[in-house]
């Protein structure tokens, strides 16, 4: 089934392997790698594929929080990127950092960006090229946007605002994590927080769940049958997606905004890590 056929709101957000494999030497494209193991990239690469690493080049090296608009100008510089390029992304494990990597992107207005569906997994699984060469490219001009974080991002107030509107809030962790069983993802070291449960009046959807085992997208019926007709969302509602740090959220912020069409997802990233070690805020197990 093409991109096109799975019947999403947004189709152009996504980009087949195939379609990606056709435009490796477009000038006007960028292929942006970001994974979760940040060593995979300089094992092998897609050709011309430039890395991005979530915490070094995405994130304030001393406050936390996302990198400033002139660290991100100079991030798009020396990766040869314009304000008029491309930027295609993808990753390991079902493409979360990668969909971390283009919200972070979205905070600074770069809307011209794409997620290679099925990722990294995908790529290889079908024997496409890659290579260990770490591309050159001259120097960009990038101007970029003031960052914007209202409409896509929540912080830890506006998450207590939404639980007073009683707003929706999706926990995209594990059961155990949501149960309070858990303080990170199950086979990681429980680091983090020192309390565990949810925030008040989450429902817990996994944010794999929205993935095939090839790691592409579940089609737009899959996935409404999963955040509709069982957790009971709809496009209208004000919806806060969170996890431990914000990463597995934002994959479930691109499903819900460009697979499923939802106006107004934001992403909660200060997530568990805040929430279960904040003084005086509310959890549930």
């Amino acid at each position: 089934m093409s991109i096109e056929q799975k019947g999403y709101a947004h189709p152009e957000a996504l980009v087949s392997t195939t379609w990606v494999a056709e435009h490796l030497n477009d000038p006007n494209v960028r292929l942006v790698e970001s994974n979760e193991d940040i060593l995979l990239y300089d094992v092998e690469h897609i050709p011309g594929a430039v890395k991005v690493d979530w915490h070094t080049d995405l994130n304030d090296a001393l406050v936390r929080d996302y990198v400033s608009k002139a660290d991100f100008e100079e991030l798009m510089r020396r990766n040869g990127i314009n304000n008029d390029t491309t930027v295609v992304f993808y990753g390991d494990k079902n493409n979360w950092w990668a969909t971390y990597a283009f919200w972070v992107f979205q905070l600074f207005g770069h809307t011209n960006a794409k997620v290679m569906d099925g990722g990294r997994a995908k790529w290889m699984e079908e024997k496409r090229p890659t290579t260990r060469e770490k591309p050159s490219y001259a120097r960009a001009n990038y101007v970029a946007n003031e960052r914007d974080d209202a409409p896509i991002r929540a912080f830890r107030n506006d998450v207590l605002d939404h639980i007073k509107a009683n707003g929706k809030l999706v926990d995209v962790r594990s059961p155990g994590e949501y149960k309070g069983e858990l303080l990170h993802m199950p086979d990681y070291p429980q680091e983090g927080a020192v309390r565990g449960g949810h925030i008040p009046g989450a429902n817990n959807v996994p944010w794999a769940r929205a993935a095939n085992p090839d790691g592409t997208f579940k089609n737009a019926a899959d996935l409404r049958a999963i955040y509709e007709e069982e957790q009971g969302l709809s496009a209208s509602d004000k919806v806060v997606a969170y996890c431990r740090i914000g990463e597995r959220s934002s994959h479930t912020w691109f499903v819900l905004t460009y697979l499923l069409g939802y106006n107004n997802v934001r992403n909660y990233d200060g997530s568990w890590t805040e929430w279960g070690n904040a003084v005086g805020l509310p959890i549930e197990k």
